[in-house]
């Protein structure tokens, strides 16, 4: 028999275990053995841990294979740093963040995305769509995703890179003229200006731009 004075805890052993059971609840992993496994396998590695920020309704989640902003958030902070990512890690880190394997193979074939790398932001905006019936709808995840801005500020992202993937999503959906993507683009522009060369939710949903979308 061991004596309470004998039993030595490990000093960092009550937070870690303290931030794993926030990071569980937060996340809601459907199988939480498999999801523990990674989630400590990423803390070893020095990798990003497979967790939601904020807890999500999990019904539309599940209807929708998996995916949520919350876990494409997750995916993109893992996968974000490369422009491409290999489909053997892509698939990977879309398993463990509790994804359907074949909702991934559905988002490539509507993207038009093949290969062996495939480039990340473009799945991301292909996966945003699923969870929006609008493009602004999905645009303004995809924003709300790839912005550095703090928790409740603009949501906002280069210039540049809105134009890219609004211009990708708009040959996806193939409902918009190109005149139609030169308005909202030059309004987008001129919105730029006042806030370093980025714009966000807040300018492309405003009553001045030039409807995103053709529906």
């Amino acid at each position: 028999m061991y004596c309470a004075e004998q039993i030595k805890i490990p000093s960092e052993l009550p937070d870690i275990l303290k931030e794993f059971t926030k990071a569980a609840i937060r996340t809601q992993p459907v199988d939480v053995l498999q999801w523990s496994t990674f989630y400590f396998e990423a803390l070893f590695e020095g990798h990003v841990p497979p967790t939601k920020a904020h807890l999500e309704p999990s019904a539309s989640s599940e209807r929708l294979g998996g995916i949520s902003k919350g876990v494409l958030a997750i995916l993109h902070k893992q996968l974000g740093h490369h422009k491409f990512v290999t489909t053997s890690l892509l698939r990977e880190r879309w398993c463990q963040a509790g994804c359907n394997p074949a909702k991934l193979d559905e988002l490539l074939s509507v993207g038009d995305i093949q290969g062996e790398k495939i480039e990340w932001e473009k799945l991301l905006a292909v996966a945003c769509t699923a969870l929006e019936k609008s493009l602004s709808g999905a645009l303004r995840v995809l924003c709300e995703v790839l912005s550095t801005d703090s928790e409740g500020g603009g949501s906002r992202i280069p210039l540049e890179q809105f134009s890219s993937l609004y211009n990708y999503l708009v040959i996806v959906d193939g409902g918009l003229s190109k005149e139609k993507v030169s308005a909202v683009m030059q309004f987008l522009s001129d919105e730029a200006k006042r806030y370093g060369g980025k714009v966000g939710p807040r300018e492309f949903t405003h009553s001045k731009c030039p409807r995103l979308d053709a529906h």
